[in-house]
């Protein structure tokens, strides 16, 4: 799923994350009983999310203030709160910002606890290391998941093509995306969206050739030919009219209901595989996920188990302890699976995949079944993203994008230029 946050927004969010680090700031909540969450997601997630609050402060006694956003609106929020000691107690966090926030204890160790509030015998290990920054344990996963492409199915029907499968190609892409355009379905439907400044995608077509997007020592992991290559696979699609036109495609401003899957622009789009859910409830056709293209027939081994997110405990909190049983409770109490589901990813404790798999309706079976059966697609987890990845993704990448989109740079400059400013990015955050 494609999600965006301005690089005035970015910079001002960790602007005051950076003061939070330097200024030390002290917790200002006293009832040891009160805990507040934060989270992004739609209101499906807060549905969920809140039934399993009710289930811990009717089991505890300890009551939880929830409170979501877009993702766009989250990371500006928590790191002016996390700045003026007004962070929530519990944090949703991501993969790409888990070492930011560790390195400025913004959110705290949690090692302590394991043994006592947190239970993580049976905990997957490939998800626990996720959690982990300099060998300390600073998030839970809430589940695993994977990138997908998003398939609206009765749109394919509609064109006369033949739904992909997890064997497809970019080749298969293009061909395919030719048939669909010309079927000239609802108004001028696109096959798929335009994915050329997708984070997630770029590094899955990185991978596959072998590269990465960004090497364990933080920087970054492929030259300016690939990032031209890149750029021009998209133009030429873009060209042929198979993805969407770049008008179409800025009106993608990161809730769901912008994407061009919602407005009924593209037939397909990248995005999790824990995202289905929340997709079907705002599409009225029947959605299904396949992998993303290969570069070639056979190729595999850019997918990889990601933990979906994590929930973390505020570096500033005076209830780290009954933060911690929260997250135990969360990923562990029986009738808090049945309720979560698989919105967040696939649980990572054996017992509670077995609880939760009978009870799982059809979109949750289809994320289930997909994360479960990747297959040669799927390759190593990498290593956490560098501090700088979330300014790279969300203000550089996509500013290249529009503009090789909207014809203000060809593919041949901005890939050079593209790898220059990312790496200047990196350089001044080390």
């Amino acid at each position: 799923m494609t999600f965006r946050i301005g690089r005035r927004q970015f910079l001002m969010g960790t602007s005051a994350l950076m003061a939070a680090g330097v200024a030390g700031i002290s917790p200002v909540f006293a009832q040891a009983a009160n805990l507040r969450l934060i989270f992004w997601g739609g209101q499906a997630r807060a549905d969920r999310t809140y039934g399993v609050t009710d289930l811990f402060e009717a089991d505890t006694g300890n009551k939880i203030d929830g409170e979501f956003l877009a993702w766009n609106d989250y990371w500006p929020k928590l790191a002016t709160q996390t700045a003026g000691g007004n962070a929530p107690d519990i944090v949703q966090m991501d993969y790409r910002y888990i070492v930011e926030y560790a390195k400025r204890n913004a959110i705290a160790p949690l090692d302590e606890f394991v043994g006592g509030a947190l239970k993580l015998d049976d905990f997957d290990a490939d998800q626990l290391e996720g959690g982990k920054v300099g060998g300390k344990l600073y998030g839970i996963s809430l589940g695993a998941n994977s990138v997908a492409t998003l398939v609206n199915t009765v749109a394919f029907q509609e064109a006369g093509v033949e739904i992909p499968t997890n064997a497809w190609t970019y080749d298969e892409l293009m061909t395919k995306g030719e048939a669909f355009a010309k079927a000239n379905i609802r108004n001028g439907m696109k096959m798929m969206m335009d994915a050329s400044y997708s984070e997630p995608m770029l590094d899955n077509w990185l991978r596959q050739k072998g590269l990465k997007l960004y090497t364990a020592e933080g920087k970054l992991g492929f030259g300016a030919d690939e990032m031209v290559e890149w750029l021009t696979m998209w133009k030429t699609m873009r060209d042929a009219g198979i993805i969407v036109s770049p008008d179409n495609q800025a009106l993608d401003t990161g809730p769901l209901e912008t994407t061009m899957l919602v407005s009924g622009k593209a037939a397909m789009m990248p995005s999790n595989s824990n995202q289905l859910v929340a997709f079907q409830t705002l599409v009225p056709d029947k959605l299904d996920m396949i992998g993303y293209p290969r570069i070639a027939a056979g190729v595999g081994g850019g997918h990889y188990r990601k933990p979906s997110m994590f929930f973390s405990v505020g570096g500033s909190s005076a209830n780290k302890e009954a933060a911690a049983e929260f997250l135990n409770f969360f990923i562990s109490n029986p009738e808090a699976a049945k309720i979560l589901g698989v919105e967040r990813g696939i649980p990572c404790l054996p017992a509670t995949r077995d609880i939760v798999a009978p009870t799982l309706d059809e979109q949750n079976q289809i994320a289930l079944n997909f994360v479960s059966n990747l297959g040669d697609l799927l390759g190593p987890l990498p290593p956490p993203p560098p501090a700088a990845a979330g300014e790279i993704d969300s203000s550089l990448l996509r500013t290249i994008g529009q503009e090789v989109g909207f014809g203000a740079r060809t593919p041949e400059d901005a890939g050079p230029y593209f790898v220059s400013e990312a790496t200047a990015i990196l350089e001044r955050a080390t």
